[in-house]
């Protein structure tokens, strides 16, 4: 792994990984500041990458990490139990903002990865520990369930 490929990264997924960050951390400035520890992070410990997933999950895996722990004042955070995203500014779209929260943790963190993010499945499914289909069949899920309430109010409206 070299200095080089994480910097490439850096280069073509700095705004993804931001906007992504932004929905865990609340805001895009403290999403700005995860992406570029992360960053560092991952040159500083670019040795202990060991290629078994994609590199784009495994410094994601960290940014998220990072971006947790500025939420949660440092303190030991376990991925499934601490993640929940939500839209930086739910105001914009209320009702996509309430369809969003009612998705299972899990599903809503795989919804996020995929389309605030940018991941691919092989990506996700790396940062998720979970197999790639298990992502597709979980995004199918979310698709459904999404297209449902959103047909809910506007049915209701």
């Amino acid at each position: 792994m070299s200095a080089e490929e994480i910097e490439r990264v850096y280069r073509e997924r700095y705004v993804g990984f931001r906007n992504a960050l932004a929905t865990v951390t609340g805001s895009r400035e403290a999403a700005r500041d995860a992406v570029q520890e992360a960053f560092a992070r991952a040159l500083r410990h670019k040795e202990d990458f060991r290629g078994d997933a994609p590199l784009e999950a495994w410094i994601f895996k960290i940014a998220l990490r990072t971006a947790l722990e500025s939420r949660r004042n440092g303190r030991e955070i376990r991925l499934e139990d601490a993640v929940e995203p939500e839209l930086p500014e739910p105001e914009r779209d209320p009702e996509l903002a309430a369809a969003l929260r009612a998705l299972p943790p899990r599903r809503r963190l795989i919804v996020f990865l995929r389309y605030f993010a940018d991941l691919s499945y092989a990506e996700i499914a790396a940062v998720c520990e979970i197999s790639e289909g298990t992502v597709a069949a979980s995004l199918a899920q979310a698709r459904a369930t999404l297209g449902e309430a959103l047909r809910q109010n506007e049915v209701t409206r």
